[in-house]
């Protein structure tokens, strides 16, 4: 049976989430992690589990043999009997509950067996009236802040996510372009532009049977229902929890319409506007000069007959790259590929899923050439955070290992040391001064003050050995708001102390945020594009953070671990 990833990870996760409600160690945080690798695949489980069946499946990061046998049953029968069993038990929509920050699987177990909430409405319904504050271990200020969670869910509701969505697009585009006489097969529209978080998936094909290739779509297994089915266009609603639209276009238009699908409007419009200054005419179907097409086949043919360089899809927002790219003056933003290094990394030392040789092992496969590990420090308890004597113990392992490693990759020696509410590090400076890289974050007190979050993170970047501000803002799309900070403060102080700020590409994070990069790079304050890997599937969101660095403008010169290891170590402040 075809099952979508999207699925399978909801399923899996819920288990897990079920498992945490009972009060069961350590097999909730497996399963979570499970459903992070399979979220973050590109190919379908159910294909992999076709090709090799359930020995292929236990490949998948954080998938061992317990987890492989449910996805296996999952794909065979279409429902796993735990799952059933549990759902029983406490029949609630986990997915909407946990989604609102602050509830955790414990906490939406007592909200059910207490005042018999099930999902986010009756959840908005009691903390409205009041009843939440009642419960024993919630208050005021946690319902306080449930209502606050609501109203963020609201705002967001109907996006998703770019790393829950390119995934799956991708397995869309793979399908398609596997069906006999598809020419061309590309994600358009804000998906195309790397925007943060996605609304829907357009798809543009050539193709020679149109026919054809709408039935495979509207045949998808993540298609839960079919919106609309036509000869040159469809849409259907998919199981992720988005609408998908395919659109067959002739040859001779498919670069006009892929520039038009893309978006963004803004930039359309203006594009349309410098169009008719010269007489001619834009649309989805090509350049025109009355009724000649003059251009259409590919997009750099449609920018070129207007008197401009071919815009990559990220920068088309319309803040200024019309322009400057007619002057040819528009910067090359950074390339995908293009990292050497990747400075913040988890491992099984606190809340990563593996050891820091297999993360070794996986760098080296993504084609890095150094990585820092940056395990949590005490004040993060709940992770196992280190405290300064296992950080010099760990400082000794990577000794160890880099011996091993010599001649194919670089282990440096780091942490994500936490920022404490009065501005001061967790961790002694003797012991961060030993190390190759510090990086420095906000796991705390999310609701200070402006004034007050602000100076705390200002008085941190002071620290002598404080690098890197790691996911400068706190944001996690979709579940938490970043933290009231200003941030163009926290720019003027990077430039000050040689402070380097971060793009944490973790899809969930995407922090720095473009307009933040943009400010960075006109600043002259250098940034880090770092996956803040917890498993060896992670590496693979660098891409994330590259293409929130090329929305932000930013090129190669401005990401320090594009460079070689001795140049990016002699960029810090240290150095």
């Amino acid at each position: 049976m075809d099952i979508s990833n999207e699925k399978i990870a909801e399923v899996i996760g819920g288990i897990g989430e079920y498992l945490a409600m009972q009060g069961v160690a350590f097999k909730p945080r497996a399963y979570e992690k499970a459903a992070e690798a399979i979220h973050s695949l590109a190919e379908p489980v159910s294909e992999i589990y076709k090709k090799g069946g359930l020995k292929e499946v236990e490949k998948i990061p954080g998938v061992g043999r317990s987890i492989g046998e449910k996805i296996e049953e999952l794909i065979l029968h279409g429902k796993i009997k735990e799952y059933e069993g549990l759902k029983k038990k406490t029949p609630v929509d986990l997915a909407e509950l946990s989604s609102v920050e602050g509830l955790g699987p414990k906490s939406i177990k007592k909200l059910y067996a207490e005042l018999g909430i099930k999902n986010l409405a009756d959840l908005e319904k009691l903390a409205r009236a009041g009843k939440i504050r009642t419960l024993p271990g919630f208050g005021e200020k946690a319902e306080a802040k449930i209502l606050k969670g609501i109203e963020f869910q609201k705002r967001s509701e109907g996006r998703l996510p770019i790393g829950r969505v390119l995934p799956l697009a991708k397995s869309i585009v793979a399908r398609l372009s596997s069906v006999s006489g598809v020419e061309k097969c590309t994600v358009a529209g804000s998906l195309r532009r790397r925007k943060e978080t996605i609304g829907d998936i357009d798809i543009l094909v050539v193709a020679k049977n149109p026919e054809r290739v709408m039935e495979k779509f509207t045949g998808l297994p993540n298609v839960a229902r079919i919106l609309a089915k036509g000869p040159t266009k469809s849409s259907v609603a998919l199981d992720a929890g988005l609408d998908a639209d395919l659109r067959v276009v002739e040859p001779a238009a498919y670069g006009a319409a892929l520039n038009y699908f893309t978006g963004s409007k803004d930039h359309n419009i203006a594009l349309r506007e410098v169009a008719v200054k010269k007489g001619l005419k834009l649309n989805e179907y090509g350049l025109w000069k009355g009724e000649r097409r003059i251009a259409g086949k590919t997009e750099e043919e449609v920018y070129g007959a207007l008197g401009f360089g071919y815009i990559p899809p990220e920068m088309r927002e319309n803040t200024g790259e019309i322009e400057l790219s007619h002057k040819k003056e528009l910067p090359e933003p950074i390339e995908y590929g293009s990292l050497l290094g990747d400075l913040q990394t988890q491992t099984s030392w606190t809340d990563g899923a593996n050891s820091i040789e297999e993360m070794a092992v996986a760098a080296i496969k993504a084609g890095l050439k150094y990585f820092v590990v940056t395990d949590h420090t005490k004040r993060l308890a709940m992770t196992g955070g280190l405290d300064e004597k296992k950080l010099l113990k760990q400082m000794e392992e990577i000794d160890g290992l880099n011996k091993k490693f010599t001649g194919r990759i670089k282990i440096l020696k780091g942490s994500e040391c936490d920022i404490l509410k009065d501005g001061s590090l967790d961790i002694a400076d003797e012991v961060l001064a030993k190390l190759d890289v510090v990086g420095i974050s906000v796991h705390s007190y999310f609701n200070l003050s402006r004034e007050e979050q602000t100076a705390r993170i200002l008085k941190a970047m002071t620290n002598k050995n404080a690098d890197i501000l790691f996911h400068p803002t706190g944001r996690v799309l979709g579940r938490r708001a970043p933290y009231d900070v200003d941030m163009d403060a926290v720019i003027k102080q990077a430039k000050k102390t040689g402070t380097i700020l971060e793009i944490d590409a973790y899809p969930d994070r995407l922090d720095l945020k473009d307009e933040y990069i943009r400010k960075c790079v006109d600043s002259g304050v250098k940034m880090s594009i770092d996956s803040d890997a917890h498993s060896v599937a992670h590496f693979e969101f660098l891409e994330y953070g590259i293409a929130n660095a090329r929305r932000g403008w930013a090129k190669k010169s401005d990401i320090i671990n594009a460079w070689p290891v001795e140049k990016m170590l002699s960029s810090l402040k240290r150095g």
